[in-house]
């Protein structure tokens, strides 16, 4: 039964002037003339007018009365969330210029800040994988290939260090592309695990007295390699468990440079020291900072006498002679666990990512009252979580830090607490009762927050051209930046006060884990769909304590029909749901999985109507009906997970286009794999379907499934590519 609504008054007009009048003998008894033409009767019903829109008002909520309940019930607005990038620099400078941390970067009018500091080099990287080859050379096909092979071969045992009748494993070169339109590479595929990196020297690196000079420049240099794996798409039995707060411990992954030197014929290589690692074990977007050797001796290209050795073995993987001739050393990496990285998107050289943030300078936000709940403004808005310093000075001359908190429930009349409202840029302290006030005359500051944020922020590629403070060095993104989100608008925190008062931001019921992924900030989730004991890995079976929720993605260029999401943004949904969960649930954040569904429909038209204009209404119909984003599917919510695709209620859906007069026939089919097999499509309870081939025509359709897939005649030529080498 809904809530009906309270009236304060229900007065209607003639109530209000029908009251005015029986009032007029009480007031002015001499006043007879009550007829509609008296003067006095149209003032009364004038007031009676205004009367009754004032009444209409009056029972109304306006916006500003569900504002004053937004902050009555403390539930601030979502701040902003800001973009991230990889940022590569160059420069011509043999120095090195050193661009500190919080350096300022901007795309046009929008600013970022880089996350660390890098020392930008005259250099840039090429990484190498050494790939199984599908394909092993044939004296026959490949005579010139097999001979190298063999040779090479030869060469190595020739060394002493292979034993002789050693099986050789071949392999072909490919390189992580620098640009977003490159194919990734699947480090998971190498023959030898590991991860090559050349740093090769610039253009302007000409002589050799310049190569010197930039080797003795690199001693205890520190190096930054930025890591981006290939987002992708999993399938939802690749996708690991949320780790519930404390995350997995990241892969030790030790780094070695090619020292130059050869011992009986094996290249030696010198163990780096890692001066930070953002990447999480190259599992994650991020930074890794190596120190290399002190003396310029210990590192440097190998030398092989023979050239049939050139990437054999141990040895770095050979280039063309013009970019060999211009490598400084060689890194390589590996995991001490015996896994390898997956495919990589990006690794470049002289790389730091970028926040769309910005550092606020000290700011003094007021003095004590010693009144409870004392309110302070900050000079900019979209407050960076977990940035904010706000310290009191107690006594003259010592200033004590304070702690942000999320509420003042569990904090004692002592404990020097505040909560900051991050989209407002506000700070307020407790009560007295609830958290300590600052006292008269006690000074409060903000020594540091960091503030920014929003959707701009999501540029595309080479966007961020431009460092404010180092005229000598240019900078580009390889890849568009990612996650910014602009602030949460009024009217949708006046939507969310009934979710947030029943789920007290924690994800305990089913809706609650579908409604807090919708809200992850930043992700820009389309859809969120929640499966109680599903376990993506054995799916037919529940499993009690586990919750796996479905997630779309709001746009996806490269799928329209079937969006898919990608690591990244299933990461940031697992991240938010995990602090948000109980300790007890196992969580699993997957991609949907769909069903290949093709409908064939034969239809009548009504007279004076268009058959190709009703032909084409009829085919947006059914594709937005079957559609799993929102607005569209058969409630406005996409296409339910496991409901089944019926022809019947197909037709229902066609017979709503005006002009269609009957539907003679509808047929519908789903992908087994192999063949299309006609009648109602079962879905499971994790399935949506995917609409692949529609096909609506007047009269007769063909058969569902061949409309878009045509047979070829028998014996007729089948076009196969010849790739050749170019010299």
């Amino acid at each position: 039964m809904p809530i009906p609504s309270p009236i304060l008054d229900d007065r209607s007009y003639q109530q209000l002037r029908d009251e005015l009048v029986r009032r007029i003998p009480v007031y002015t008894p001499e006043w007879t003339d009550h007829n509609p033409s008296d003067p006095g009767i149209t003032l009364l019903e004038l007031v009676a007018f205004l009367g009754e829109n004032l009444l209409y008002r009056f029972n109304q909520i306006p916006e500003a009365t569900l504002s004053a309940y937004l902050k009555l019930l403390q539930i601030p607005l979502r701040s902003a969330v800001p973009a991230r990038a990889m940022l590569g620099l160059t420069t011509d400078s043999l120095t090195g210029p050193l661009i500190a941390l919080g350096t300022e970067a901007k795309a046009g009018a929008v600013s970022y800040e880089t996350l660390t500091e890098c020392r930008a080099w005259p250099v840039r990287s090429i990484a190498v994988a050494k790939a199984r080859s599908l394909k092993t050379p044939n004296a026959v096909s490949e005579p010139q290939v097999y001979a190298f092979a063999e040779r090479a071969l030869d060469a190595l045992t020739a060394t002493g260090r292979y034993p002789q009748g050693v099986t050789a494993t071949y392999y072909e070169n490919q390189t992580v592309p620098d640009s977003p339109d490159g194919l990734p590479v699947d480090f998971s595929a190498t023959v030898d695990g590991l991860v090559w990196v050349a740093i090769v020297a610039g253009d302007k690196v000409k002589t050799a007295a310049d190569r010197e000079t930039l080797r003795d420049n690199f001693r205890e240099a520190i190096l930054n390699l930025g890591f981006v794996p290939d987002a992708g798409v999993p399938t939802m039995n690749q996708v690991p468990p949320c780790s519930g707060g404390s995350g997995t411990p990241a892969p030790a992954v030790e780094w070695e440079i090619s020292s130059g030197q050869m011992l009986n014929g094996a290249p030696r290589y010198a163990r780096l020291t890692v001066a930070g690692d953002s990447t999480r074990g190259l599992t994650q977007q991020g930074v890794v900072r190596l120190k290399l050797p002190q003396e310029k001796a210990a590192f440097g290209p190998f030398v092989v006498a023979d050239e049939d050795l050139a990437g054999t073995g141990d040895l770095p993987p050979s280039l063309d002679d013009e970019t060999a001739a211009k490598v400084l050393f060689w890194l390589r990496a590996y995991r001490v666990d015996g896994t390898r990285p997956g495919a990589v998107q990006l690794m470049l050289v002289n790389a730091t990512e970028v926040s769309q943030t910005r550092k606020a300078l000290p700011e003094f936000l007021g003095t004590g009252t010693a009144q409870p709940a004392q309110r302070y403004r900050l000079v900019h808005r979209q407050v960076l979580e977990a940035s904010l310093v706000v310290e009191v000075e107690e006594n003259p001359g010592q200033w004590s830090r304070w702690e942000a908190v999320d509420t003042f429930d569990a904090s004692a009349p002592d404990d020097r607490h505040y909560i900051v409202d991050l989209e407002a840029g506000e700070v307020r302290f407790g009560t007295g009762l609830k958290g300590l006030a600052p006292q008269i005359g006690q000074r409060i500051r903000a020594t540091e927050y960091r503030y920014g944020g929003g959707a701009a922020g999501n540029v595309g590629p080479k966007a961020i051209s431009k460092l404010v403070t180092a005229e000598a060095v240019k900078c580009a993104n390889p890849l568009p930046a990612r996650f910014g989100a602009d602030a949460e608008s009024l009217a949708a925190g006046l939507e969310r006060i009934p979710g947030e008062l029943r789920r007290h931001d924690r994800a305990v019921t089913r809706d609650d884990f579908s409604e807090l992924a919708r809200a992850t900030p930043g992700a820009a989730v389309g859809r969120a769909e929640s499966l109680p004991r599903f376990f993506p890995a054995i799916p037919q079976q529940e499993a009690a304590g586990v919750v796996s929720v479905v997630v779309w993605p709001s746009a996806d260029p490269l799928r329209p029909n079937a969006p898919l999401p990608d690591r990244d943004l299933l990461r940031a949904v697992c991240e938010y749901l995990d602090q948000r969960r109980l300790v007890t649930t196992e969580l699993y954040v997957i991609p949907p999985t769909y069903r290949k569904v093709a409908v064939s429909v034969g239809l009548g038209v009504k007279p004076g109507f268009g058959a190709e204009a009703v032909r084409r209404w009829v085919e947006q119909i059914i594709r937005q009906y079957l559609a799993p984003l929102p607005p569209f599917g058969p409630a406005g919510a996409g296409y339910p997970l496991g409901r089944r695709v019926y022809g019947p209620e197909l037709e229902a859906v066609a017979l709503q286009v005006e002009g269609v007069e009957f539907v003679e026939t509808l047929q519908v089919a789903s992908w087994n794999g192999a063949n299309w097999v006609p009648g109602t499509v079962e879905l499971n309870k994790w399935e949506v379907p995917e609409l692949t081939e529609i096909t609506v025509v007047e009269g007769t359709p063909p058969p569902v499934g061949t409309a878009l897939k045509p047979t070829p005649p028998v014996g007729a030529p089948v076009p196969v590519p010849v790739l050749r080498d170019q010299c």
